[in-house]
């Protein structure tokens, strides 16, 4: 068990570092969809591992909402034609991906 005994201090501190980290992700300037994407399951899988369990919905929502100004739009127009409950994170990427080839060609 590794929230017991000696253990839980570290394992509380590792928590509490992956969630802050997690509340606080944003896109970072001139990085890729995929990029973005490869951080936010690297903070999502270490959560896991600690016991925290994300929704498929959850995990869409912090994708859109992590994303920058330059993507307003975009987010704007999945949010009102896609059922976020119901979508799938593959589905997300490949459209941000998409746009983003879209962006870089301007």
């Amino acid at each position: 068990p590794f929230f017991s005994g000696d253990d839980f201090p570290y394992w509380k501190s590792c928590m509490e570092i992956y969630l802050k980290d997690y509340e606080l992700f944003k896109m970072q300037p001139n990085k890729s969809i995929k990029n973005l994407y490869n951080r936010l399951l690297d903070i999502t899988n270490a959560l896991l591992g600690l016991g925290k369990v994300f929704g498929k919905d959850e995990l869409v929502r912090k994708l859109l909402g992590c994303l920058n100004d330059e993507w307003e739009p975009k987010v704007t127009a999945i949010k009102e034609s896609k059922d976020l409950k119901v979508m799938e994170i593959e589905e997300l990427l490949g459209s941000l991906m998409i746009h983003e080839v879209k962006l870089n060609k301007k």
